[in-house]
């Protein structure tokens, strides 16, 4: 995204400036209904495998981004539907009968390296579709959408990420794994941790639908996995040797470098929040 006056502004005052618009924008979207909360899902699901095969194309191979995106999107909504308690859980077996076109439509694509791209094709699925689909099993409780647990675990990760990235600066002395991403502090990892269990704590005083020592676990979950979900990104950037994921967010780089955290965090929370 090339705007002009955003690219006048230093890299911080570029971070805050997109933060600031985007969280109105996602609150937004978060809490007005559910269906406002879905549509955004899908958005930030969609240019993420975009951005995803993009990335694996540039490298040589040659995903099929329509299936893989068809894909994702049906399991989004899927879940979406299950969660709400609209459709049954036997639903998931026509996304994986969908899944098997893949295989089908690489047969007709004559490519040198077909079960690569296949491979790739499934992985965008389930590194960018799968942890924001398990997602609506987090935001809904007996059928009902919670705005207050699904903009909380945004918050709580914008908070980590916020809190890690000031820390680091600031104190940052150890380096948490210089292999795979030499800036992250272990300085840094306990910054972000301390933001998120502090906002989590303000949050219980506002968001009722969980209890205190819920958000707290939740703030710790969304700050390791989202900590765990940088360093796979990096990883994949450093393997690609490409320094950003994209260039849609001024300050941010691209969906996948914004949200990388979450693709992570969000089955771990899900899974916390539908057994404990």
């Amino acid at each position: 995204m090339n705007i002009p006056a955003l690219n006048k502004l230093s890299n911080l005052n570029q971070r805050i400036v997109t933060g600031v618009v985007g969280g109105i924008f996602f609150l937004f979207c978060l809490t007005y209904t559910e269906w406002t909360y879905l549509g955004l899902i899908l958005l930030v699901s969609v240019v993420g495998q975009i951005e995803f095969y993009g990335l694996i194309r540039e490298d040589g191979d040659d995903p099929l981004t329509k299936w893989g995106i068809i894909n994702g999107v049906l399991l989004n909504l899927i879940c979406f539907f299950v969660a709400r308690g609209d459709i049954p859980t036997k639903a998931f077996f026509f996304f994986f009968v969908l899944l098997g076109i893949i295989y089908i439509s690489e047969l007709y694509r004559k490519a040198s390296n077909p079960f690569e791209n296949i491979a790739y094709t499934i992985i965008g699925v389930f590194y960018v579709a799968m942890p924001l689909a398990l997602l609506h099993f987090a935001s809904f409780s007996n059928g009902y959408f919670s705005y207050q647990i699904a903009s909380g675990c945004f918050f709580l990760l914008w908070a980590s990420d916020t809190g890690a990235y000031f820390a680091g600066r600031a104190f940052g002395r150890n380096k948490l794994f210089p292999r795979i991403s030499p800036n992250k502090t272990w300085e840094g990892l306990i910054g972000g941790l301390t933001t998120a269990i502090v906002l989590a704590a303000i949050l219980s005083n506002y968001y009722n639908d969980l209890l205190l020592w819920k958000w707290l676990i939740l703030a710790v979950i969304i700050c390791i996995g989202g900590t765990y979900g940088d360093l796979i990104e990096s990883m994949l950037k450093r393997s690609l040797q490409i320094k950003d994921s994209g260039n849609l967010i001024p300050g941010h780089g691209g969906v996948l470098d914004r949200f990388d955290g979450l693709l992570m965090a969000a089955p771990f929370a899900a899974f916390f929040l539908m057994f404990s």
